[in-house]
């Protein structure tokens, strides 16, 4: 057994732990006033950690770390360019969005930069201990961080019902990850593949794959398990909300297709099926939830919800019928990177109208964009991307993942790919109703500051997002890296 540590290899993490002591030291010594120097260590610590990805990538060697637990390859570099970018996004729309709250700057970005660190460890775990402690690092400061707003009592609600929740399904997948251990004695994902080869017909395997199944489902709100996702969206900050439905879900997401795909290829008949299901039902109910709500965060949460189910379509079908898992790997990965950078928009939005509506409810913003049409023309931008209207990113998303669904032509994979089809029309109804609301509408009168444009920090957020989405959307080609590094671990690599 061979632990020999590579140092460029964790460079980013390190300049994360980094940026951690850094913010928690000025946090300690800075007076209240000054506090926000926390948020822009924290912004640039995590543009600095992109330097050592830069590097790897263009290295394009793989590095394999503790007797090959921790493995940095061309899919891991994906994911965590994903989860900073996500992050870097997420504190420039937090840098404004609490400068009132002195009290707790230092803080907020201290949990906030320990969960991207866990989600950095995550990308790259290749057995069950490495994975569990990267997945609970991303969730344990964000049951904190829900509840931010101490003085609200919805915020403390969302984050009492996030936590109780959270720890239900840690202790699921726990046990589930633990019953794998037990009946194999291993830990590492490819160890794991060799001994439940052949198993799937017993009872106690079915069981460890279930459990398993249903703590991730938590992690990425999926149906039926995705009842504190909308008043958690809705009490918590909405940077944290963006984090939340962007990096957590992500995190969720990858360790789900890590386990099932490069630990469980031999237990496909047992996990197959129960993806299958959560990928049916994440999208219908999450999309009729959507159509009843008149509040956009709670709108944007069960739009979470069914975007989950989008995501997971190509994976579930491909290993319901036995076909080409490594096209379906990728197209799930390419719509998560995509999904993470509109919704990353769509949410820098409502905090930039919010400003000025004073409210989330989707009536105060009706003719928003005759009053602050820069605005206005964001949240049609990113609304229309999420509903998947070309040339937006949305667009490539959606038909990646239908073109990965019918390639097998079998019946199960049709079915899905009719129920996702169905799915997308009343995705779009309700996308639609925000931007008609924004745009056609008459203006009822604004509370807020209309004058002011919005703070620097937010604009730079809503600048990346806008960008990238209109980028990718023109130019698809873009993600083809994403695929190929998908492709790359699919193999095994």
């Amino acid at each position: 057994m061979t632990f020999e540590v590579d140092y460029l290899a964790l460079a980013p993490e390190l300049i994360v732990a980094a940026t951690m002591i850094v913010v928690l030291t000025l946090d300690l010594i800075l007076p209240r006033p000054q506090k926000f120097w926390t948020a822009t260590v924290s912004v640039a610590g995590t543009a600095l950690a992109l330097v050592p990805l830069a590097v790897l990538a263009i290295d394009g060697e793989a590095r394999a770390m503790f007797d090959g637990s921790y493995v940095v390859d061309e899919f891991a570099l994906v994911l965590k360019g994903l989860f900073l970018i996500s992050a870097y996004v997420v504190f420039l729309m937090s840098h404004n969005y609490i400068e009132s709250d002195r009290y707790y700057q230092g803080e907020y970005y201290f949990l906030l930069l320990a969960s991207v660190l866990g989600s950095l460890v995550m990308a790259s775990s290749r057995d069950l201990i490495v994975l569990f402690i990267g997945l609970e690092l991303v969730t344990g400061p964000l049951y904190m961080l829900a509840g931010w707003r101490k003085g609200d009592v919805k915020s403390n609600e969302a984050s009492m019902k996030y936590f109780i929740l959270g720890v239900l399904s840690t202790a699921i997948l726990l046990y589930g990850l633990s019953l794998l251990f037990g009946l194999t004695g291993e830990v590492q994902f490819g160890a794991l593949a060799e001994a439940t080869a052949g198993r799937a017909g017993e009872p106690m395997m079915v069981m460890a794959v279930l459990f398993a199944i249903v703590g991730f489902a938590f992690k990425v709100s999926a149906v039926p398990f995705h009842f504190w996702a909308p008043d958690t969206y809705e009490g918590a900050p909405t940077p944290i909300t963006a984090y939340l439905s962007v990096n957590s879900k992500a995190a969720g997401f990858v360790a789900m297709l890590l386990v099932m795909y490069l630990a469980l290829p031999g237990l496909s008949e047992i996990w197959a099926p129960a993806l299958w299901l959560l990928a049916a039902l994440s999208m219908t109910i999450g999309n009729l939830s959507a159509l009843r709500q008149t509040n956009i965060v709670r709108l944007l949460a069960y739009s979470s919800i069914a975007q989950a189910g989008f995501m997971l379509v190509p994976f579930a079908a491909a290993a319901t019928t036995g076909a080409d898992l490594e096209e379906a790997f990728a197209a799930t990965v390419i719509y998560l990177v995509i999904y993470a950078v509109m919704n990353l928009g769509a949410f820098a939005s409502v905090i930039a109208g919010a400003r000025i509506t004073a409210s989330g409810e989707l009536g105060a913003w009706a003719g928003l964009g005759k009053v602050e049409p820069r605005i206005g023309l964001l949240v049609a931008v990113f609304f229309f991307s999420l509903a998947g209207i070309p040339p937006l990113a949305g667009w490539f998303a959606k038909f990646i993942m239908f073109r990965a669904v019918m390639g097998s032509g079998a019946s199960a994979t049709v079915a899905l790919a009719v129920i996702a089809s169905v799915n997308a029309v009343v995705a779009l109804y309700y996308y639609a109703k925000v931007t008609k609301s924004v745009w056609l509408d008459e203006p009822m009168g604004f509370p807020g500051d209309v004058t002011t444009p919005p703070a620097g920090s937010l604009r730079l957020a809503l600048g990346v997002s806008v960008a990238l989405t209109v980028v990718v959307g023109f130019y698809p080609a873009l993600t083809t890296f994403v695929g190929d590094a998908s492709k790359v671990i699919a193999l095994g690599g």
